[in-house]
């Protein structure tokens, strides 16, 4: 894009509630303020994704190309090939999973620089039950070669991922909510591709989370502390490219390590974290991936989904402390 944009106040602070796609609108709105060449493409749900507030201040640049997500990722491919720098915004069970192919033959296998921003991700979704609640994506999104894939923990990181995905040369897989979550971040704080960021020290047990599941291993943190049991808290927004030196950081200085995300625990962070200390660190950890064990979400409150499927701050206070007797 020539030049680092510089980003505006967001106005949300610390214990603030708000949703990652609430962000990712706010975001996409200004990037399209200050360069020209970013449009938006959506399958005919702007008001969800926010790109609405796009489509307003920039009807010229924005395509609503109706419930054909595979062709607006095509669409998409064609925009980037011309030099502009797409987003490409659907709910994630239709932008991850019906248009993947697109995705990997049309973006990734030509590295064009399309960004894929899919909302609606997870559990989290809620009342619009199995068929939207995507937990698998993560996992086909980071098995296409060159695609980089990120999952903010909350509304500060989302607007600042954008920013940083707009200055990115390349496709990128961007993972936001429906709900609203917790602000676990203050404006000082700045989001890197491809880099964790260490949220609480402690010397017992790793907790390395994205997403949603970030706040909760904050307040299984502040529980465990009172049990006299330290845990460091790792944020890693950025699952692909995984950073490595982070993740074993941690697991040399605490020897137990648990990952939390709201996505199957099949092929998500906890298998990437898996296979980096299998495979780079030289001494036994004690692991544990905790996430939806291999089974379809429900339709039911988004956060009450959460503690349903075992992921409620108590079960992750119950796994570190099993950790710290064995």
């Amino acid at each position: 894009m020539g030049q680092q944009l510089t980003m505006s106040e967001t106005g949300w602070k610390l214990g603030d509630m708000a949703a990652t796609r609430e962000a990712y609108g706010k975001a996409l709105k200004e990037l399209g303020d200050k360069n020209p060449n970013v449009v938006v493409l959506d399958a005919d749900l702007s008001g969800s994704t926010q790109t609405k507030h796009f489509a307003k201040a920039h009807p010229d640049r924005f395509f609503n190309m109706g419930i054909a997500e595979m062709n607006m990722i095509g669409t998409a491919a064609g925009l980037a090939r011309m030099g502009k720098i797409p987003f490409a915004s659907s709910f994630a069970m239709f932008a991850a999973g019906r248009a993947w192919e697109f995705v990997r033959n049309s973006v990734a296998h030509n590295h064009l620089n399309v960004k894929v921003c899919a909302t609606h991700a997870g559990l989290t979704v809620g009342e619009d039950g199995a068929s939207h609640q995507i937990i698998e994506d993560v996992a086909i999104m980071r098995v296409i070669p060159t695609m980089t894939v990120i999952v903010p923990a909350d509304a500060i990181e989302a607007y600042q991922a954008i920013y940083a995905i707009a200055e990115y040369d390349g496709p990128v897989y961007a993972r936001l909510g429906r709900a609203k979550v917790p602000v676990v971040f203050d404006e000082n704080y700045r989001f890197e591709i491809g880099k964790a960021a260490t949220l609480v020290e402690g010397g017992d047990v790793s907790l390395i989370a994205c997403g949603v599941m970030v706040y909760r291993a904050i307040e299984a943190a502040k529980e465990l502390e009172k049990q006299g049991i330290r845990a460091e808290v790792i944020n890693m927004a950025t699952i692909k490219p995984l950073d490595n030196a982070a993740i074993i950081k941690t697991a040399s200085k605490t020897g137990r390590v648990i990952t939390l995300e709201e996505h199957n625990v099949i092929g998500g962070l906890g298998d990437a974290v898996a296979s980096v200390l299998a495979e780079e660190h030289n001494s036994n950890v004690i692991f544990k991936r905790m996430g939806i064990e291999d089974k379809f979400g429900q339709s039911g409150d988004g956060m009450a989904l959460l503690d349903h499927y075992g992921l409620a701050v108590s079960d992750i206070v119950a796994e570190a402390t099993r950790q710290c007797k064995a």
